[in-house]
């Protein structure tokens, strides 16, 4: 069956933290759009400077979660920062979590989960550093590669992905859980 999963990015992301989950996703067969704040293209950071260029194919304001099946939020010191500022991408990540559908996050990227006000009481990890944050916000973090809560994924970092691709398109490939909530 044909999927549609929402990458929600904008500058300073995380490079591999997109590419490698969006040809998971494509080697899948399902479609995995970069939804952004503007339309145009986005710059990642990749090795501690600036990396490529990725087009948008969606801005906020062109889609909504019911036109998804799942959400994959990547990390990047910067992305999360400034996603987590804007109010339609935090609307955005909340409607997944009230649609019952996958959310998988790596690395900085749960800084976003973390405004949308849907960590608490959940199992999840992060990068270390957002650790603190997570667990001041309810959520139940462990220091493992990838954790799995109910169609909620997350990872470490990018030494992480190979686990946080599998299990995020296992949780895909499952569909809308009846015990994710936002």
């Amino acid at each position: 069956m044909a999927k549609r999963i929402a990458i929600l990015a904008t500058n300073g992301f995380e490079e591999v933290e997109l590419t490698s989950p969006k040809s998971a996703l494509e080697k899948e067969g399902w479609q995995a759009d970069i939804v952004s704040l503007e339309s145009g293209k986005i710059k990642s950071w990749k090795d501690g400077n600036w990396g490529g260029e990725f087009d948008v194919n969606y801005t906020l304001d062109e889609v909504s979660a019911s036109d998804y099946n799942a959400l994959v939020v990547p990390g990047g010191v910067i992305n999360p920062d400034k996603l987590r500022r804007e109010e339609k991408a935090i609307n955005f990540v909340k409607d997944f979590f009230k649609q019952e559908k996958p959310v998988a996050s790596i690395c900085h990227g749960p800084q976003v989960l973390i405004e949308a006000e849907v960590v608490k009481g959940r199992k999840m990890t992060s990068f270390p550093s957002v650790k603190k944050d997570l667990i001041n916000a309810g959520a139940n973090w462990v220091d493992e590669e990838v954790v799995v809560d109910h169609g909620f994924v997350t990872s470490r970092s990018p030494e992480d992905l190979e686990a946080f691709n599998r299990k995020l398109v296992e949780e895909v490939h499952e569909g809308k859980h009846d015990e994710q909530h936002a």
